[in-house]
């Protein structure tokens, strides 16, 4: 476990050989230390140098003043992503924490030793000189990254109640390295665990997702809820421990949506996949109900319960838009109906139109890391195999507007109609019919059926276009009001 100067980019070199020249020291330290230790490529690289910040800026014309602690970014003419930006940050002493997050004051010109101590944990707090080839380890970091431990520099509970944030980072970095976390850092950690709410939840929501996109998210969530993390910021997601399920279910709740999600990570499946796997069934303890016909337990309307909490989940995180919007269209369409036998064409286009053609592939790799997070043997049984024959037989028909046979500007030359909303209504008509019966969709038929529905009122046109959407939202309501009757508050 060593590192040679052939795993250190021109760039880097460049960087650190222009401070050294003009009388500085320069070292490569933090994360990318580690990481290199480790043979892995950093994502981004941090140098740490004896030289103030005015100085740094001094010697590299073409930089920017990252923050408030002396970090300045030096601007490469790279093509990497990762090597266009060379951070250089002056040696320092923190102190005061009054945030539990930001230092209240940021001495520089300390040495090398100094600054080493403020960092987090010994894997993090290793500096390597790239003019000596000299690697610095005060703290016992190269031990923890053999024992693939992270432990916390000098006193955790003075690191921990310095930066809050570092305890939820324990966790992410874990869950990323697949290390354990020391005992006494743990420990540590659950005697400071509520100050993580006086953290931004952009900051913890960031940590959160890094960890779920690691290679070992299951156990990132486990070591949250085991240090009482989880709790401060996702509590809903608590509320699954102990809640068993019955049936074909091996697991409880909880268990059943981190087996999911591992699942779902397992396959590089995407961020927006592992988090519906994660809360696809997360409204579960809401709704759950002793009986039922076959079963000891219902569970009746979870995924529409379910997709209203992950949205309110999704909001309290502050996630961006368009992630929440594809996590709660799989969480809410999870339980689509996918027996081959008893199912129609129709319907599963109508499913490929609620969930949308982009995402289909997902909502069945969703249903597939289900059964897996069930523990069951096989992750798709004929049955299902079946079913996603179905399916792209249906993507080959019309799902959408732009598949038809006919388009707007036809309708326009066949009828002398003007652009308008008509066409707007006589388009989601035919499509309409086109998902009842696919053998409809032919210029004949459409041309045929589009001038029929242009002699309707516009009153009528348009009853028949939203038919679809009335038919689904009738379906919500029905399902909420059952919801609602089961639990006796409606």
């Amino acid at each position: 476990m060593t590192i040679k100067p052939t795993d250190i980019p021109m760039e880097v070199k460049q960087v650190a050989e222009t401070l050294e020249k003009a009388g500085f020291e320069a070292y490569v330290v933090g994360g990318c230390t580690r990481d290199l230790m480790l043979g892995k490529t950093p994502k981004d690289w941090d140098l740490t140098t004896n030289a103030h910040p005015e100085q740094i800026q001094e010697l590299f014309p073409d930089h920017y003043a990252n923050n408030d602690y002396g970090t300045i970014g030096i601007k490469t003419e790279s093509e990497n992503d990762a090597l266009k930006v060379i951070e250089v940050t002056p040696y320092r002493r923190e102190s005061g924490y009054s945030d539990a997050r930001r230092p209240d004051e940021v001495t520089f010109g300390v040495s090398l030793e100094e600054d080493l101590k403020r960092r987090d944990f010994t894997v993090n707090a290793l500096a390597y000189r790239i003019s000596t080839e000299e690697l610095v380890d005060n703290f016992g970091g190269v031990e923890d990254l053999v024992a693939k431990r992270l432990k916390a520099v000098g006193n955790p509970d003075e690191r921990f109640a310095e930066d809050a944030l570092r305890m939820l980072r324990a966790v992410r970095l874990a869950a990323e390295l697949d290390f354990v976390i020391e005992s006494e850092t743990m420990l540590a950690i659950t005697r400071h665990n509520q100050q993580l709410s006086r953290i931004s939840i952009e900051r913890v929501a960031s940590e959160f997702l890094r960890t779920v996109n690691s290679p070992t998210s299951m156990q990132g969530i486990v070591f949250m809820e085991k240090l009482g993390l989880l709790e401060q910021f996702l509590p809903e997601l608590q509320e699954g421990i102990g809640v068993e399920q019955g049936g074909a279910h091996v697991y409880d709740v909880f268990e059943h949506l981190l087996r999911t999600m591992q699942a779902a990570t397992d396959k590089e499946f995407s961020l927006s996949m592992r988090l519906a796997a994660l809360f696809h069934d997360i409204a579960k303890p809401t709704t759950r109900r002793t009986g039922g016909k076959h079963k000891h337990y219902t569970f009746f309307g979870h995924e529409v319960v379910g997709a209203r909490m992950t949205r309110e989940i999704m909001g309290r995180l502050k996630m961006p838009r368009e992630l929440t919007g594809e996590v709660v269209n799989l969480v809410r369409w999870h339980m689509f109906f996918a027996d081959p036998d008893e199912i129609t064409l129709s319907a599963v286009r109508r499913t490929i139109v609620r969930i949308g053609e982009d995402h289909i592939e997902d909502l069945l790799n969703l249903r597939v890391c289900d059964r897996i997070g069930m523990g069951r043997p096989k992750e798709q049984p004929f049955r299902f195999r079946k079913y996603k024959a179905m399916v792209d037989e249906a993507l080959r028909e019309p799902i959408s507007v732009k598949l038809l046979k006919i388009n707007g500007d036809r309708i326009m030359e066949l009828s002398g109609e003007k652009p308008g909303r008509r066409l707007g209504y006589i388009l989601h008509a035919l499509l309409e019919e086109a998902l009842d019966d696919a053998s409809k969709n032919t210029m004949e038929y459409m041309e045929k059926r589009a001038l029929e529905l242009l002699e309707l009122p516009e009153k009528e046109l348009i009853e028949l276009a939203e038919a679809g959407k009335r038919r689904q939202a009738e379906g919500e309501e029905s399902a909420l009001k059952d919801i609602a009757r089961e639990h006796k508050v409606g």
